[in-house]
């Protein structure tokens, strides 16, 4: 049943045409007589979980994540073993509509996804299931929809938007403006909002709650710089959510503390054999080229052996080192021949193929360990590693930049203190004031959330005080400070000698086009060239 109601959402997705929908089908079920059960309903919703990040394979979303944070100063390419052609274009801003690499499955992806939301809004709006469920589920809807018109805006600028169910012959979509998306987004949470809040209780853990609504909002408003209501969502969350911080910070990332006392909201993930739920971000970004003989034990079901892309730079390790940041830089990379941290009696000395590693380090957010390992019956497909999409250290820093630009300047610094406490940092409070203060704000966030999905809008959204141009601009292109740095200062002796993915990655960043990506132009040209590109594409 449920795999013929994924081919239902593929039919009426965008991309797919409308035969489907006028054949009347017997002893099947279709949008005229599915949603009629609490358990159809509550089905089709669950499956909108998985669409949201992990879906059904790597390549769709969690390719083209891991392709953004290559585009920043967190992570290289990597792989130097295997044809880059798929990470290139946005890693080394070559991009163009034509050549998008992995970043073109997205857009079509995104949509897919909202086309599932929006049947999911539609149907169970007019379901004769208890109110209960249907206010559960259309706010679950809600907000899945507005996460994947978040992730479409903050990577394209404005998009066509699509609320209703569509046939091909409602296609030619022109484009909205980056407003009236955002603008949608915040429509879609405060209604899921108020469906949660007619709920006599928050959903399960692992579900979407208003929590997560307002958590999101959030950092939709950050993110649009309207600081007053950003400040007063994530404050709400702190004050109000019931979340505290892990007390230890690498339990955020752990396949055994799913859904913790940080976490706000987090795709599920599962190690059940007789399912593929495992999350395929720890193979994509794994370490590659492990062998038994590289372990204590000597065990071939101890080897993850992942596929080596998106591997941490020098760069981000000198931002942890020059804090004295013990705790979050080993927690959040790993370098050859350097305990897994966390695994030290298993991993003692986490090796593998160098001459495949640009920089001779690994994402340990993404890690699994050996004990896990072990377990499992599909290393790719069963890996039980929960994605953390908002938590609450987030909200502190939100709280914080917002609180900076409305003048609150020792609250800012109190909640940039908290975190850092957290891994046993000094406070910085009465050290820096100015501007500097937003620079601590935006480094704790570097720090803190690093390969969460978020570096790559965080630098192109930030204004840099002193040039008064996205700082992602300071960054990269002929002079900026990280091609500067790998170019003539850096001395690292992995980045160095591996040449294999060029030194000088970012030097073509041209800020007059590279803050948003191209639309891919096969989308172009299936609107009829209703869908404008994106400014010098």
């Amino acid at each position: 049943m449920k795999k013929y109601v994924y081919f239902i959402i593929l039919s009426l997705s965008l991309f797919s045409c409308d035969d489907f929908i006028v054949h009347n089908e017997r002893g099947v079920q279709n949008l005229d007589n599915y949603f009629s059960t609490s358990e159809e309903c509550q089905t089709f919703v669950n499956d909108l979980y998985k669409r949201l990040l992990l879906h059904y394979d790597w390549y769709q979303l969690i390719a083209p994540q891991l392709t953004n944070e290559t585009a920043t100063d967190d992570a290289w390419m990597g792989n130097t073993g295997q044809d880059p052609s798929q990470l290139q274009p946005a890693a080394h801003y070559v991009i163009t509509p034509n050549r998008m690499g992995y970043l073109k499955s997205i857009y079509a992806t995104r949509y897919e996804n909202i086309s599932a939301c929006n049947i999911a809004i539609s149907r169970i709006s007019n379901s004769k299931i208890l109110e209960s469920q249907k206010n559960l589920n259309l706010g679950e809807a809600l907000f899945i929809r507005a996460y994947n018109y978040y992730d479409l805006v903050n990577n394209f600028g404005g998009v066509p938007l699509i609320l209703d169910i569509l046939s091909s012959n409602d296609m030619n979509k022109v484009r909205a403006t980056k407003e009236e998306v955002y603008k949608q987004i915040e429509d879609d949470l405060i209604l899921a909002i108020q469906k949660f809040k007619l709920l006599s209780k928050d959903p399960e853990k692992g579900r979407v709650n208003k929590w997560a609504c307002y958590a999101l909002l959030a950092r939709v408003f950050l993110f649009q710089e309207k600081w007053d209501k950003a400040y007063v969502y994530a404050d709400t969350v702190i004050t109000k959510g019931g979340f505290q911080l892990e007390s230890n910070f690498l339990n955020i990332w752990n396949v055994n503390n799913h859904n913790g006392v940080e976490s706000i909201f987090e795709l599920q993930t599962s190690s059940a054999s007789d399912k593929q739920l495992g999350n395929q971000m720890c193979t994509f970004a794994g370490a590659r080229g492990e062998k038994k003989e590289n372990f204590p034990s000597n065990n071939s079901d101890d080897v993850m052996d992942g596929w080596g892309w998106c591997t941490p730079t020098s760069d981000l390790e000198n931002c942890y080192l020059s804090e004295g940041d013990v705790i979050r830089r080993r927690a959040t990379i790993t370098k050859y021949g350097e305990a897994a941290y966390g695994d030290e009696t298993l991993n003692p000395t986490h090796i593998f193929d160098l001459e495949q590693n640009k920089s001779g380090r690994i994402i340990r957010k993404y890690y699994i360990p050996v004990a896990t390992r072990r377990i499992l019956v599909d290393k790719r497909f069963n890996a039980p590693l929960n994605v953390p999409i908002l938590r609450l250290a987030e909200m502190y820093l939100i709280r914080a930049e917002a609180a900076y630009h409305l003048n609150k300047f020792d609250l800012a610094m109190d909640d940039v203190d908290f975190i850092r406490a957290r891994v046993n940092l000094p406070p910085k409070k009465g050290t820096v004031t100015g501007v500097n203060i937003l620079r601590t704000i935006w480094k704790e966030r570097r720090m803190e959330l690093a390969f969460e999905g978020l570096r790559l809008f965080d630098i192109r959204r930030q204004i840099d005080p002193q040039t008064n141009k996205p700082v992602i601009a300071s960054l990269f292109g002929q002079t900026g400070s990280f091609v500067v740095y790998n170019t003539q200062l850096s001395t690292d002796k992995y980045e160095t000698t591996n040449k294999k993915e060029l030194q000088d990655k970012g030097i073509n960043f041209d800020i007059a086009k590279h803050l948003v990506w191209p639309i891919p132009q096969s989308e172009i040209d299936r609107s009829n060239g209703r869908i404008i590109q994106n400014p010098n594409y």
